[in-house]
């Protein structure tokens, strides 16, 4: 028996189950869903339950109705990127919008993350991710002052050539990174800026880059709604 049970509202459980059918690829994109006579007979659940687990996953973009044909899921895929790099610009598709460009004090793990004293400042830019006009990540990157202050890093304006470009100029060319990973529901104002479905939750990439000498040039805050994303990973296996 397992010590804790899903209190979750039935059409949550409802919807949790479908949308990791088509997350599987057992329900493939283009495929009809089952009519709600027989999900309501498969669930032993109400029609209303049924509707409500729907309403939820067209909202996350799973699925999509057809007058008078059913309900479809939608021909989406998600956002597979490779953790080990940002998502490029391309025009008509992706781009970033800048929010700010400060100096303030971060918050204690950017503080921890670039070997800063409590209390030190640090050049922020803050961006949104577009695509096809939808807001998908909300991104904080964090520069040392003693780095970027009096730099295109310090100013608000885009970077042409990015961030990369700049510290190799500036003599800290990227070498290696880290990530920390981490799922949570999103604060008030990352449920609103990525127009989050109720209920989704965020996930958060925290990404420390070093330069030569291990020495941290940048810490960055990635917010990702959870529903459009699957994160790949590679390495490669040294044979023996």
């Amino acid at each position: 028996m397992p010590r804790t049970r899903d209190v979750r509202p039935r059409h949550q459980q409802i919807a949790a189950e479908l949308r990791d059918r088509i997350m599987r690829g057992d329900l493939a994109a283009g495929a009809q869903l089952p009519s709600t006579a027989e999900l309501v007979a498969h669930y032993a659940a109400a029609n209303a339950t049924i509707q409500r687990a729907l309403s939820t996953l067209k909202a996350e973009g799973f699925l999509d109705s057809r007058v008078g044909k059913g309900v479809y899921v939608r021909d989406r895929q998600p956002f597979v990127i490779d953790a080990t790099a940002y998502i490029a610009p391309e025009p008509g598709r992706f781009r970033y919008r800048l929010v700010t460009v400060e100096e303030v004090v971060p918050h204690a793990d950017v503080l921890e993350a670039l070997e800063l004293t409590a209390g030190a400042t640090a050049i922020i830019r803050s961006r949104i991710l577009v695509h096809d006009e939808q807001p998908v990540e909300l991104s904080v990157s964090c520069y040392p002052v003693e780095i970027a202050a009096g730099t295109s890093l310090a100013k608000r304006a885009k970077i042409p050539g990015g961030a990369p470009r700049v510290l190799a100029d500036l003599g800290f060319p990227q070498r290696s990174f880290v990530d920390r990973i981490s799922a949570r529901p999103p604060t008030v104002d990352e449920a609103e800026t990525l127009e989050l479905p109720e209920g989704t939750p965020v996930i958060r990439q925290l990404r420390t880059i070093y330069s030569d000498r291990q020495r941290p040039v940048e810490a960055s805050v990635l917010i990702k709604g959870a529903h459009h994303y699957e994160l790949l990973y590679r390495q490669e296996i040294s044979p023996d």
